[in-house]
């Protein structure tokens, strides 16, 4: 494993992520460039997760007694240490050489954050989420912002240290608001650029899909309020994005939850039996 030119600290907000953090500190342990730090932020967890972090040498675990998936996110990077900080979720799975690809795109002194391509596992019709994925995050990409790409997703996302110390006075602690969402937005007021940087590879395990109409619907929708709320003139292209997302949500329930990842294929009788853990909603209050 070779050293980092550029150091990157790794920041992995967590509540009850037991049975997926092994698989991402895996991950993050084949990288091809070793990361200068990886943050484990434990919000109240009441399982097994900060146990199974710490049997990982390489991860220091940090605990934020504040409920919620912002303030988890802010006192991890406020923790961090390297001069670009990443943020990933416990479900994700980083390309071995994700962190090599990090300090190339921020090798460019004009890029602030950035967000990366994201591929689907457990599910069945793979290609057809990620073309799907691909097509959403590209047309935000391209439209949202006064800066063109102006648009993160914490499950595969990196922010100049710099960048962070500039806007985090300002970010918002809605609970209704997408905290990825809400700091693409801050950066875009003080003319921080975000890039789309599809090399920027990571798989996730499309769990929403798993969730209850209603909480899907309150995920989903909760785009606009951000967007909406900060007055944003590009809000109306979320809305598209939305409603399909929205439209896709049966036929991703089904290829998600009749998807037998044991056997690697699809059957109907699996989306009968108990249904896979769900992720908590970061949008959710859970019970302390």
């Amino acid at each position: 494993m070779q050293k980092s030119k550029l150091p990157v600290s790794i920041v992995i907000p967590v509540y009850n992520e037991q049975n997926y953090l092994p698989t991402c500190l895996e991950a993050i342990a084949r990288q091809t460039v070793k990361p200068f730090e990886v943050i484990v932020v434990d919000n109240n967890s009441t399982d097994d997760t900060r146990v199974v972090a710490e049997q990982f040498s390489f991860v220091k675990v940090i605990r934020e007694s504040r409920q919620g998936v912002v303030y988890a996110r802010d006192h991890g990077f406020n923790a961090a240490r390297g001069e670009i900080i990443g943020r990933i979720d416990a479900d994700t799975i980083l390309s071995p050489d994700w962190v090599a690809t990090v300090e190339q795109v921020f090798a460019d002194p004009r890029v602030d954050a950035a967000s990366g391509q994201l591929h689907y596992r457990d599910v069945g019709l793979k290609a057809a989420f990620d073309a799907i994925d691909w097509s959403i995050r590209r047309y935000l990409a391209q439209r949202m912002g006064n800066l063109g790409e102006q648009f993160l997703y914490g499950g595969n996302m990196a922010i100049r240290a710099s960048a962070w110390r500039s806007v985090r006075g300002q970010v918002c602690h809605e609970r209704r608001y997408h905290e990825d969402l809400d700091l693409a937005i801050h950066l875009d007021k003080l003319e921080r650029r975000v890039k789309f940087a599809p090399a920027m590879s990571a798989s996730i395990a499309p769990r929403q899909a798993g969730a209850s109409l209603a909480t899907f619907w309150n995920y989903a929708w909760s785009n606009h309020h951000v967007y909406a709320e900060h007055r944003m003139r590009s809000s109306r292209f979320i809305y598209r994005a939305v409603l399909v997302v929205l439209v896709l949500y049966l036929p991703m329930r089904l290829m998600y939850r009749g998807y037998d990842h044991e056997l690697g294929r699809f059957s109907l009788t699996y989306f009968f039996k108990a249904a896979p853990p769900t992720r908590i909603s970061p949008l959710a209050e859970p019970a302390l």
